[in-house]
């Protein structure tokens, strides 16, 4: 279930409305007056979500799930267990956000005093003009907060943290001794968009941004929170101005990124790893501890422990170099050639 300091529940409803608004269509007319008071991926389905399969790699997911109902594509409608009903759809993803969207909705800030009243603030917190603070936020002792910078609702920060001007934190837990600079947007949606019955649709992001201790996120860095889970940075791990971080990523502990560097979707990174400017790495990758990644390079693969890759697509350091250094040797000896 979504965390409800940032989400409120909207469920329940039937599968035979959820049937009607995503234009699905009901397996078995027994389940129609079934209720279902969430959206779940299948590894957190539960007997009162919903779900949905577009890839038979990962029937055996649904197999193993407890979940009351799942949409699915109508050949491989024989993927669902028993127990489980079948909502059959051409676009299992865009009827799950549609779902998304019906039984879940983003706490929103609330018209007022622009600190909440519900907000609670432990002693020696300082507040710059302009600051917002949303219902039900909580920021913790000696924490300083820059001018013009809004806490959303249900937002957690720790002690002793370096909040700077013009930042936007939402759908976040933040540990101690944060440091988040000048612009930076922790919190807001993931890109994620599907197809639905009248073009793409977003998918709703339903998880958190976790910062853990001694973090510092530089100015106008973004930290989407997860479409599913949560997006991670682990504790001390420094990252530079101008970073994208994307949903469901997991960042080590004591990790840097210089500025520029792109995480897509999903990706795991170890403790340790290091990232010059201007590197990318692809979605679902996982990047062992101690790796380091140079500047510009683009990682489209799994990368071992320890190793320094570069290039793009990156490969280990010396193999780049030569491959670099033989190509421009071959490119002057044409062009001598030609002369």
């Amino acid at each position: 279930m979504p965390d409800p300091r940032f989400f409120e529940d909207l469920g329940p409803v039937t599968l035979e409305e959820l049937a009607a608004l995503t234009g699905a269509e009901l397996a078995t007319r027994e389940a129609a007056d079934r209720p279902v008071r969430a959206v779940a991926i299948l590894s957190q389905a539960t007997a009162e979500t919903v779900t949905f399969l577009t890839d038979r790699k990962h029937a055996a997911g649904l197999l193993g799930s407890r979940a009351a109902a799942c949409f699915v594509q109508p050949n491989q409608a024989d993927t669902v267990p028993a127990g489980c009903a079948v909502l059959l759809t051409p676009s299992p993803q865009g009827a799950y956000a549609i779902a998304a969207q019906r039984l879940h909705r983003p706490r929103l800030m609330e018209t007022g005093p622009a600190v909440s009243p519900d907000a609670r603030l432990e002693e020696g917190v300082r507040l710059a003009p302009g600051v917002v603070i949303g219902p039900g936020a909580q920021v913790g002792r000696g924490t300083t907060i820059g001018a013009n910078t809004v806490i959303g609702p249900g937002v957690t920060i720790g002690r002793d943290c370096a909040i700077s001007a013009n930042v936007t934190i939402g759908f976040a837990l933040i540990g101690d001794r944060v440091k988040i600079l000048a612009g930076a947007a922790i919190g807001e949606a993931g890109f994620g968009a599907t197809v639905g019955p009248a073009g793409l649709i977003d998918i709703p992001q339903l998880g958190r941004v976790i910062l853990q201790d001694a973090v510092t996120i530089g100015a106008n860095s973004c930290v989407d929170r997860g479409a599913f889970g949560d997006t991670v940075i682990g504790e001390n791990t420094k990252i530079d101005n101008l970073v994208q971080i994307a949903h469901n990523v997991r960042v080590g502990r004591n990790c840097v990124m210089a500025a520029h560097t792109g995480i897509s979707g999903s990706v795991t990174i170890g403790d340790g790893v290091q990232f010059g400017g201007k590197a990318g790495v692809a979605d679902h990758v996982a990047i062992a501890d101690g790796a380091r990644i140079g500047a510009g390079g683009g990682v489209m693969r799994d990368m071992p422990a320890g190793e320094t890759w570069a290039g793009y697509p990156a490969r280990p350091i010396r193999q780049w170099m030569r491959e670099t250094a033989w190509l421009a040797k071959r490119a002057s000896s044409k062009k001598g050639t030609e002369e």
